[in-house]
Order: structure tokens, then sequence, then C-alpha cells
């Protein structure tokens, strides 16, 4: 079993970190409110504000960040500002042994993957697969129900995803009940071949992407697959992947098919369809616990993420 860490309390301050890119500074400063709202205290790490390039500070500047929130007992939580690119590139100098001894949430998604694998794998911590600060709560598409799914922090709550949210489409009939893992589908394939490759035998394997063309979708599939990651994963969950259409004058399978050619006959429950990735609204949810997906009713339950 996974550590959940502790829920969060009225009053208990949050750390904020850029693990990855430079965050949009004014969406940072505006998603604020939203976290007085949620009657919590923040503080922002370092080098929030750097800029390194493509990158939000040095590497070092970064990982000094997530390990000091990591350290700091006043910290309850930490969520990220953003993603973007850059947090495999200091990935194998985190001290994971200080995140087990020192269990709290933390919220992000996309290029956070990396650090949700990372952390899963060797720190044993449940952590969320959420919309980030600047790049999601601070702008003015930031859906009530993505507000919403913060609620899951303050109480232990089993999540229910059903059609009620958006319509959802069985790729592969069944049901499978396992941990829930993964995330952004570049970032999976990234850990190939590294300490930090998924483990998805028995497990819920969640994907989604963003602006990946079907051609490099199939590509990146193609690769979980030669791996055996596919035929490892209880069954698979499929997330949202928004600017998926192939360049224009282009000749392409459509995403659809794609999903089909890897899916359709894996022989385990396949459902795409969920509002989880880069999309409004974005239905947050934990990784490291346990979840059962029903193809047949297309429904999934996701136990809670919190003490």
């Amino acid at each position: 079993m996974k550590i959940r860490p502790q829920r969060l309390q009225q009053g208990d301050t949050i750390g904020i970190i850029a693990p990855s890119s430079p965050p949009n500074q004014e969406s940072l400063e505006k998603s604020l409110a939203f976290l007085e709202q949620l009657g919590l205290k923040w503080r922002f790490g370092k080098n929030v504000k750097n800029v390194h390039g493509f990158l939000a500070g040095t590497d070092d500047e970064r990982l000094a960040d997530l390990h000091d929130m990591f350290e700091d007992p006043t910290i309850k939580g930490i969520i990220c500002a953003g993603g973007g690119y850059g947090s495999a590139r200091y990935t194998d100098r985190i001290d994971l042994q200080l995140m087990q001894e020192n269990p709290k949430i933390f919220w992000g998604f996309s290029d956070i993957t990396f650090l949700h694998t990372a952390m899963g794998l060797y720190s044993n911590l449940v952590t969320f697969h959420g919309p980030m600060l600047a790049s999601c709560v601070g702008k003015e598409s930031f859906h009530e129900l993505s507000a919403k799914m913060f609620q899951q922090l303050f109480e232990p709550m089993e999540l229910h995803y059903t059609e009620a949210i958006t319509p959802l489409e069985t790729v592969a009939g069944g049901i499978a009940r396992g941990e829930l893992v993964g995330g952004n589908l570049s970032l999976l394939v990234k850990g190939m071949g590294t300490k930090f490759e998924l483990d998805t035998k028995g497990k819920l394997l969640l994907i989604e992407d963003v602006g990946e063309e079907p051609y490099r979708v199939d590509g990146m599939l193609n690769q979980l697959r030669m791996a055996g990651k596919l035929a490892d994963a209880a069954g698979i969950i499929i997330g949202d992947f928004a600017d998926a259409e192939p360049r224009k004058g282009k000749d392409s399978l459509t995403l659809a098919e794609v999903f089909d050619h890897y899916f359709g006959n894996l022989g385990i429950p396949v459902v795409k369809g969920f509002q989880i990735g880069h999309c409004q609204p974005h239905f947050a949810v934990p990784l490291g616990v346990d979840a059962q997906l029903d193809a047949n009713e297309r429904t999934l339950t996701i136990l809670p993420g919190v003490e």
C-alpha cells in the first residue's frame, strides 16, 4: 500500500514551486485568490520567479525548492505552478527517501508526470494528477468542476467518473481493478530504459497528452507495446488528447483508429473520453491508490488519496 498524505485543514500553508518551465507570473498571481477561497495560506519557493532559458531556474534551483518544501514541517502540501519541460533533468538527484519520510500532498500534471512516477516508485507516495496554478487555476477558462476537485485534499473521498460528467466510449469491454498509475504519455515514454520506468503490471494505466499528432501518439504507444507495458496493464484509462489533429493536407489515421489498433484486442478493459489532462474541466485524480474501471458501464471509481 502506498502512503496517503495527511489531508489539508483550513489555515494550512501550501508550498508553490515551478519544477519545469517558467510559469506565467500574472496567471500565478491570479490563482492565489482561489487558494484563499479554499482557506489556505501559501509560500512561494525561492526560485519560482527565476528564468533560465526554457527552464524556471537552473536544475539546482528547482531541485532545491522541491527539497525545501518537503523538508519544511510548516508546509502541508505542494502545488506546482506549471509544467512545460525540465523536471526529468534532476529527477535522478531527488532525495526520494526525504519524501517517504515526510509524506505530504504533491499536486500537478503534464511534465510533472516524471516526478509522480519517481515518487510512486521510490517514495511509495500517493500523489495527485491535477490542474496547476499558473497554467490552469489562474486562467479565465478554469472550470467549476476543476475547482471542486481540490476538495479531495480536505476530506478522504471516493471519486466517481460517469457519463454524467462527459460522454465516454468503450474501446474494449470488461472490468478491472488495480492501482492507478500513469499521466502524460510522452513523459511516460521518456522514462523507458531508466530507473524511472513505469511499472504497469496489474495496474490501471492512465494516459493523456496535448499537441501530439496521431502518428506521434502511435509511435509512443508502439514503444509501450514493445516494452510490454500495455499487455501488463489491468486496464487503460484514456484521458484528454487535445490538439491531436494531423497537419492539414497530411494523410493520417485518426486518433480513434490508433487507439483501436493498440487497445482493441488487448483483452483488457479500455475506455476513452475522460476529461483528465490538458482540458477544462480537468478531473483531478490521486495516483497510487486502488481504482476500478468498468468498461461495460463506462465508470471509473477511485479510492481516496488522503488520510
